[in-house]
């Protein structure tokens, strides 16, 4: 634990987890551990679908689907908006089939992208990426029990940037922990990402809570998590261990970011917050 997790300890635990009305948890590197390996490993399997369906090369799928999503993050990051993987899919298939790639510096048409895929095509690759989320990513066992604890005080959603909502959604049905959920928050279908407020906002609309310190949200990026909760006056823990090589981005950190609790791994907060097994504290 860092010194910031030390100091709150005895009256500060009491207070915040007595003072909180629902928790929002972020899903990747804070539910769920996204080593590089199991990105790519799930990228694989898409590609060899989309070898099976149309004869791209696997290797070559990966690489292009690899430029395109690097493109997005530097085009749709800065604006706070998420690199949504159907407009991705539409432009890898598009390369595939002869559509150049922009130039340096310049964008995509994404009309004309789309234009280059039959119906249901682009739909297709996101069904099978999906799929392979589900089937390829662990489901770390203490994850339920931990929900189900923390259901027992809280209201609780998941408030998670991911490009693909139904992967992220598939995966919390498959996982057995939607009983525990009040809401599934994805930026795909928010339209903005963390820190940006749009999507806390959301958060605390589909918990039916007013978005400020009775809203307590969990995640492992200071800069998106803790930073973008505090700006709206929310309560922010901050999980401090994740995947050294994971490829997930991460916001950038002003430095100055002061979570109001730290905790090494998710499980930890329980006890963070004075909550014990069964559900007093």
């Amino acid at each position: 634990m860092t010194d910031r997790g030390e100091r709150r300890r005895g009256a500060d635990v009491v207070e915040i987890g007595q003072a909180i009305e629902a928790v929002t948890l972020d899903f990747g590197n804070t539910l769920v551990p996204f080593p590089r390996a199991s990105m790519q490993g799930v990228l694989a399997a898409t590609a060899e679908r989309a070898s099976d369906r149309w004869g791209f090369a696997t290797d070559e799928f990966a690489r292009v689907w690899g430029e395109e999503r690097l493109r997005q993050l530097a085009e749709e990051v800065p604006q706070g908006r998420e690199a949504n993987m159907d407009v991705r899919a539409a432009r890898v298939l598009a390369r595939f089939r002869g559509h150049p790639a922009p130039a340096a510096g310049q964008r995509w048409d994404d009309d004309e992208a789309a234009g280059w895929s039959a119906p249901g095509e682009v739909e297709a690759v996101l069904d099978d990426y999906a799929a392979a989320f589900v089937r390829l990513t662990p489901v770390p066992p203490e994850i339920g029990p931990l929900l189900e604890l923390l259901a027992s005080r809280y209201s609780l959603a998941v408030l998670s940037n991911w490009p693909l909502a139904v992967a992220v959604e598939r995966y919390i049905e498959a996982a057995g922990w939607s009983a525990h959920l009040s809401a599934v928050v994805v930026s795909q279908r928010v339209g903005s990402i963390k820190p940006w407020p749009e999507i806390f906002l959301a958060s605390a609309g589909a918990l039916n809570v007013r978005s400020g310190p009775r809203l307590l949200h969990v995640g492992d990026d200071l800069g998106a998590d803790v930073a973008g909760a505090q700006a709206l006056g929310w309560r922010a823990a901050w999980v401090r261990i994740r995947p050294e090589d994971s490829a997930l981005p991460v916001a950038e950190s002003s430095g100055g970011e002061r979570p109001d609790l730290v905790v090494d791994r998710v499980i930890d907060l329980p006890r963070a917050l004075g909550l014990h097994a069964h559900g007093h504290r």
